[in-house]
C-alpha cells in the first residue's frame, strides 16, 4: 500500500528522472551561429547557424567553388566526417541541411565546408551562443 511519505518520495524520483531526461534535448534545440572563414585558399563568407536538428547556411552566405564541397560538423579545427550532411546545395544564398540521428550537436562548435576530394576545409564557421 502507498502511504504519502512513499507517494512523495516517488513523486520526487519522477521529477528528477523527468527533468534529467529532457536537459539532452534541450542542449539540442540551442541555437548556435558564427561567420565562416575560408580556409585552403578559398573564398568562403557569411553565417550558418546550428539549431536543433539542422545546419542552415544564411543568405549572406557566398563560397567561391570547388570539387566535391561538403557540409559537416567538427571542433576546435578537426573535421569530423562521420557528419557529412551531403553535398553543398548551391554557392551563394541560404539552404538548410538536415542532421542524421544520432549526431550530438553539443560535441561541436564548427560547421565547416569541406572538399571530401581533397580531403581539406573550404570554409569553417566557428560558432558561438
Amino acid at each position: 500500500m502507498l502511504n504519502r511519505r512513499h507517494f512523495l518520495s516517488l513523486s520526487a524520483g519522477l521529477a528528477v528522472a523527468t527533468a534529467t531526461t529532457s536537459l539532452p534535448a534541450l542542449a539540442q534545440d540551442r541555437t548556435r551561429s558564427g561567420r565562416f572563414k575560408g580556409k585552403s585558399r578559398h573564398v568562403t563568407t557569411g553565417h550558418a547557424e546550428l539549431s536543433g536538428s539542422r545546419v542552415v547556411l544564411q543568405r549572406d552566405f557566398t563560397f567561391d567553388g570547388a570539387p566535391d564541397a561538403r557540409i559537416g560538423l567538427g571542433r576546435n579545427g578537426r573535421y569530423d566526417p562521420d557528419t557529412d550532411l551531403g553535398a553543398l546545395k548551391k554557392l551563394k544564398g541560404q539552404q538548410s541541411y538536415r542532421l542524421r540521428g544520432g549526431i550530438d550537436v553539443s560535441k561541436y562548435n564548427e560547421v565547416y565546408v569541406w572538399c571530401r576530394k581533397f580531403n581539406v576545409p573550404l570554409g569553417v564557421a566557428k560558432l558561438g551562443g
